[in-house]
């Protein structure tokens, strides 16, 4: 867990990026010079979930080390592994509620280990006194009062989010709703699979092999070729599924985002920026081997993996892709228009922090002010490839304002010849804001 944490922390390496158990144990052996067993399917889904935990409370833990350790004005100074062995000893105490001896002699060996015995004893005390504390119901909180800066840093500490994302929430959505929306954030995240229906492979059948391999599963109401999973994922992969094609690991949130697209066959519709390609796959399935979805993506190592997935997926004939940047490929290309363009823009991903939790501390205010300037960039370069009558649909996995209306309605003010088209007719009325747009939580 540790390493892992270091890893994500200095190497900016994705936390859904470092399940690879050989590399990981290269790493342990060449910067902290020992060895260890690899993990069976149980223990690693324990590191896992741990490291998510942690990257996910991060600011909460450290305000916790920092009221409850007297040199506290030094934790920033400490060697990160050392900061890491102290977040995750907290983490399994006061989240997990792990019994707190044997988390103390697990974090306590660990430190000597892999540092020194000074590094142990310091992780014994102040291991042992978060325990005292939360046996005690006595664990520090800030309270949240003052000016709304204040407030906000009172709700990043208690909520583990940086100041900025909640000040700027507390402005647009009021601070019971901010709140709602960080506990959302930090709940554990569940997963959804698609029933590829471009091999024939209907919902009821991926359930047949869902309940062989005893994973729980639910139906989604509103999509029907999805299910949703709260366990067993891996299960899933291990038994070839998704490598065989019989399914693909996709959000709801994004299937519905297709269903706006709402593809019918015959149809030519351009995916913009489409890698890795969850969505313009699930298009090509709707279109029934008939029409064809143009895949374009600046990424070239990303486009491949679209390609590869095409091919699994029997979805080949009716994908095309072409490695080019969208403003690029809209002026030497526009000849080529179609009935429908999605625009699913690079965001800050604001709307999948649940699942994605290490982005919280990797974006900032002017990452989001440069995203809405390439935002409004690549629309009007998307909106040259919309034949006359076609729609443009345009998308983001953020539920920043800056992000979606406001950027939809600077669109308008520069291209009058485009409207807005309420997606009432495509899904749930759940999903629709007041101005007819789609919007949910991944």
């Amino acid at each position: 867990c540790a390493v892992r944490l270091l890893r994500i922390e200095e190497q900016g390496a994705f936390a859904d990026l470092l399940n690879a158990q050989t590399n990981e144990m290269n790493y342990i052996h060449r910067i902290l010079r020992f060895r260890i067993k690899p993990l069976d399917a149980r223990d690693a889904r324990l590191v896992t979930d741990i490291v998510a935990g942690v990257i996910r409370w991060k600011r909460y833990l450290d305000y916790l080390i920092f009221s409850l350790y007297s040199g506290a004005k030094r934790f920033n100074n400490m060697e990160p592994l050392l900061q890491q062995i102290l977040r995750i000893g907290v983490y399994e105490i006061v989240k997990l509620g792990m019994p707190p001896y044997a988390v103390v002699n697990e974090n306590v060996a660990l430190a000597k280990a892999a540092l020194r015995a000074g590094a142990g004893n310091m992780v014994n005390g102040i291991l042992r006194r978060v325990a005292s504390y939360k046996e005690n119901d006595t664990l520090p909180l800030p309270i949240v009062e003052g000016d709304a800066r204040s407030k906000a840093r009172a709700l990043g500490v208690i909520y583990s989010h940086p100041v900025w994302m909640v000040r700027r929430w507390m402005a647009h959505l009021g601070q019971e709703a901010t709140i709602e929306l960080m506990e959302w954030n930090n709940d554990p995240p569940s997963f959804s699979l698609r029933a590829n229906s471009g091999k024939s492979v209907s919902r009821d059948d991926l359930v047949v092999l869902l309940r062989k391999l005893e994973v729980p599963h639910k139906l989604s109401p509103y999509i029907e070729e999805f299910v949703h999973l709260t366990t067993g994922l891996q299960n899933v992969i291990q038994a070839g599924l998704i490598k065989e094609g019989t399914c693909a690991v996709q959000d709801e949130s994004a299937g519905l985002v297709v269903s706006v697209v709402d593809p019918q066959p015959g149809e030519t519709i351009i995916d913009c920026c489409a890698a890795p390609g969850g969505k313009a796959l699930f298009m090509a399935s709707r279109l029934q081997g008939q029409g064809k979805v143009i895949a374009i993506d600046i990424n070239e190592g990303r486009l491949r993996m679209v390609e590869e997935a095409a091919i699994t997926q029997a979805l080949h004939h009716v994908v095309t892709t072409f490695h080019n940047d969208i403003c690029g490929f809209a002026q030497v290309g526009t000849c080529l228009q179609a009935d429908k363009v999605l625009l699913d823009v690079p965001c800050s991903g604001l709307g999948v922090l649940r699942k994605k939790p290490d982005l919280r501390w990797k974006r900032t205010l002017e990452d989001l002010e440069q995203l809405m300037l390439l935002q409004d960039k690549l629309l009007d370069a998307a909106s040259l490839l919309v034949k006359p009558g076609g729609i443009l649909v345009y998308s983001t996995c953020s539920i920043d304002p800056g992000e979606n209306k406001e950027r939809v309605k600077s669109f308008l003010s520069r291209h009058p010849e485009f409207i807005v088209e309420s997606v009432q007719k495509f899904i749930p009325n759940e999903f629709i804001s007041e101005e007819g747009f789609y919007f949910s939580h991944a």
